[in-house]
């Protein structure tokens, strides 16, 4: 086993390497949201869509636009709003005169990585249209269905609910994210370079591509095998399990504070996150400080609160930050 998982290393260590390039590229235009780009990183990785939350003008657009632009993929950005149709999602069917026949009018979710910006102001029929896509992997338009190309991944923009114009998107549906950022304002030190870069005007600059999708579908082969202990695996489904049910005396206060816990989705997603991150991390194996670090952005979104925690004002992230200083950690 010792053998096996040094060999292992080596290899991720290799193909593990394009992260820092990665990095290193966009740093050329983004400043700051290390914790943003790092999310979106597993997230590709570990083949699992990402819902972005936080008030415009923090460069979740551009951040997302920025690294399909280093990976050498398709890319197509897709802003929702209310008059959207799920036809202009997926395709249609086009009446040809000539030929007295239809043909299909693909849409824009035939590409490797979508940005759909503002997923929340659009109306249910069209978040579905895009969310069984992202489910299925294949869209269907008339009799016709159609593969997606992998890789395919799904980054979601929202602002907050409680911005005017918006539609909250059904539990059900949020839980097909693996994971569920908050982007924050960024410091003042980060600000005052933000200030001073995009300031300038002429042209901004360029970036290059510096991995091929094949390195994607290659890490995510060497993903797989990444080496998970029993008891790290114990350890997920224990924070999994004290959404739902809590066993201890030190958590019957979660009881009172939650109406539904995680799916069994979140254990799923919790293991392929912490060995997305291990890799980002060079290493073969996971550390249950892989799991604690990406286990509130996997279960946030997953938990709702009942009526008495959201009067005391307890939020889902309230309900995990109790969970993980509670469960003990192997």
């Amino acid at each position: 086993m010792a053998s096996e998982l040094r060999e292992l290393e080596e290899k991720i260590k290799d193909s593990s390497a394009f992260i820092d390039e990665i990095n290193r590229e966009l740093s050329k235009v983004i400043i700051g949201q290390r914790y943003m780009i790092d999310r979106l990183l597993i997230g590709l990785l570990a083949d699992g869509h990402v819902l972005l939350e936080g008030v415009p003008g923090l460069a979740k657009t551009l951040t997302v636009s920025s690294l399909a632009q280093v990976m050498s993929t398709k890319f197509q950005r897709i802003q929702f709003t209310p008059d959207l149709l799920p036809a202009d999602l997926i395709g249609t069917l086009i009446y040809n005169q000539k030929d007295g026949d239809f043909t299909v009018k693909k849409g824009p979710i035939f590409a490797n990585i979508i940005l759909a910006d503002e997923i929340n102001r659009s109306p249910a029929k069209v978040q579905s249209a895009l969310l069984e896509a992202m489910q299925e992997l294949q869209v269907t338009i008339g009799e016709s269905t159609f593969q997606l190309e992998e890789p395919f991944l799904v980054l979601a923009t929202q602002n907050p609910v409680e911005q005017e114009g918006t539609y909250p998107l059904p539990e059900a549906q949020v839980d097909r994210f693996m994971m569920k950022l908050k982007v924050d304002y960024p410091s003042q030190t980060e600000e005052l370079e933000i200030m001073r870069r995009m300031s300038k005007t002429g042209k901004k600059p360029e970036l290059k591509p510096v991995i091929q999708t094949k390195d994607i579908l290659n890490a995510r082969k060497l993903i797989n095998e990444i080496y998970m202990d029993e008891k790290v695996e114990k350890y997920i489904i224990d924070l999994v399990f004290a959404t739902r049910n809590p066993s201890t005396d030190a958590l019957k206060q979660i009881r009172e504070w939650v109406q539904f816990g995680a799916s069994p989705r979140a254990s799923i997603n919790l293991n392929l996150a912490a060995k997305a991150h291990a890799f980002m991390d060079h290493r073969a194996h996971v550390e249950p400080a892989d799991v604690k670090e990406i286990a509130m952005d996997v279960l946030r979104h997953r938990i709702i609160p009942t009526f008495e925690a959201e009067a005391e004002e307890i939020t889902s992230e309230n309900i995990v930050d109790t969970i993980l200083k509670t469960v003990p950690v192997p």
